[in-house]
């Protein structure tokens, strides 16, 4: 069979709601769909609920663990070289604010080896002795069987630094399948754990993207690197998704006529944000900014639905979303096309977004919406405030957005309303810098990243296949 005529054969992982809203959602199916057979296996199989036409949905394969030892203790040591010999201030900083206090003395010790290699400039040779071994650790036999049933032509990952997906990039190398890895946010290569398998390529959003992939991923220099932008926000160009004010207030239980604040939150795994969120919702139930009203969006993956329950008692003005499928476990659950059409309205309706240090910055002024970024820890006691300075201040991927001018960054609660006030009466200031972060963060941001992301998909196969 020639080049030309053969329809390659794509199999597609997925493992997060955040990064199968990438496959689904954006302009990607419409592009490949009648030029690729199509397989996803992902982790939300069952729970999917949108019309799926050139696409083929399977569950994920049952996934092993690692054995503590000496699997992940090897791990933890690479991971030690790496961030000795690098340095990077991302992962720096958690070891010392978080990683440190959290890891057993056994795990802690590991440094001390680690030191030595980074010293002897060991890294990358330990990497590959440790990729060896765990290439003979077979996690997934349920997945190697289906791979060698399936024999695509390539595996594209969408989730290189989770628990799943490895396992089956694993059984790929072993049966010789290519393996094209999209990394999803901009944050991953700086401040993620080891990318320990290789692949063969590559799919970033921008070209600060590609060059923290080249500095942090050395082995990433020897295979392409495609930019195609970020296909997650492609859907905010589609008038599918976009709802009328009125219709969108009204779900929400909120007045049109009035300007919405949002407080967009990030994972209560690192930061405790509902004191923050409480003193500014007496604020606006107060009516001490006007005639406005507060919107809180617990983050999707992270919405328990309990730790909010006291907000909703501060009044019709604070309102409170529910962004979480009840009662399942998070890997396996999914968004429906209402979940992404409230996500998108959320922003498009807000009048100021709030946030602390996170993507919800990029959603806000991808839609010209004045950013307010804390500087500080919300929590009671302000356990983590060198964290959050690190954050704002010190990592790779935050700090030039932190320190563009495009947001405005305060100091404590006070200052926070002070902001949102100040926003609202001018929500042009800092606009062209907004632009900036976008540009900075995305690259492209134009509804066709989706496009872009097939493009280099099928150009990428057309290569294995000529190899």
């Amino acid at each position: 069979m020639s080049i030309a005529s053969h329809c390659p054969r794509i199999l597609l992982l997925s493992s997060s709601l955040l990064t199968e809203r990438m496959i689904l959602h954006s302009s990607f199916l419409p592009a490949i769909s009648e030029k690729a057979e199509l397989h996803l296996w992902t982790t939300s199989s069952t729970n999917i609920d949108v019309p799926m036409d050139g696409i083929r949905i399977e569950p994920f394969p049952a996934i092993l663990p690692f054995r503590e030892f000496p699997y992940n203790y090897l791990r933890r040591l690479n991971e030690y070289v790496w961030d000795f010999r690098l340095k990077p201030p991302s992962r720096l900083s958690m070891m010392r604010n978080v990683r440190d206090q959290q890891h057993r003395k056994r795990i802690l010790a590991l440094k001390g080896p680690a030191r030595a290699l980074a010293v002897l400039r060991q890294e990358a040779r330990t990497e590959l002795w440790l990729e060896q071994l765990l290439l003979g650790c077979d996690r997934s036999p349920e997945g190697r069987l289906r791979l060698s049933a399936l024999q695509p032509d390539l595996l594209v990952t969408t989730g290189t630094f989770r628990y799943e997906e490895p396992a089956i990039v694993a059984a790929a190398r072993r049966l010789n399948i290519p393996v094209l890895a999209a990394i999803t946010s901009w944050d991953n290569p700086s401040t993620k754990n080891r990318m320990v398998f290789g692949h063969d390529g590559y799919l970033v959003w921008s070209e600060q993207m590609k060059r923290d992939m080249h500095h942090f991923f050395p082995r990433s220099r020897g295979g392409p690197i495609y930019l195609t932008g970020a296909p997650q926000f492609d859907v905010f160009f589609q008038d599918r998704y976009q709802q009328e004010r009125q219709s969108f207030c009204r779900e929400q239980g909120l007045d049109p006529d009035r300007p919405i604040v949002l407080y967009a939150m990030g994972s209560p795994n690192l930061f405790r944000e509902v004191a923050a969120i409480r003193y500014l919702g007496e604020r606006v139930a107060r009516g001490e900014l006007g005639e406005v009203q507060l919107l809180v969006r617990p983050h999707p993956i992270h919405d328990d639905g309990q730790e909010l329950q006291p907000l909703r008692e501060l009044g019709p003005r604070v309102r409170v979303q529910t962004t979480r499928q009840s009662g399942l476990h998070v890997a396996r659950r999914s968004q429906d096309e209402r979940q992404i059409r409230e996500w998108i309205n959320t922003f498009r309706h807000a009048a100021v977004v709030v946030n602390l240090s996170s993507t919800s910055a990029i959603d806000g002024a991808i839609f010209d919406k004045p950013v307010v970024n804390l500087d500080f820890d919300p929590e009671p006691g302000q356990p983590r405030q060198q964290l959050v300075k690190d954050l704002n201040h010190q990592w790779t991927h935050f700090k030039p957005i932190a320190e563009s001018g495009g947001m405005w960054m305060v100091e404590n609660p006070a200052e926070m309303v002070e902001a949102v006030r100040g926003y609202l009466a001018h929500p042009e200031w800092h606009r062209e810098k907004r632009r900036t972060i976008i540009e900075m963060v995305c690259g492209r941001v134009d509804g066709r990243s989706g496009e872009r992301m097939a493009e280099a998909i099928l150009d990428f196969t057309k290569r294995m296949v000529r190899r």
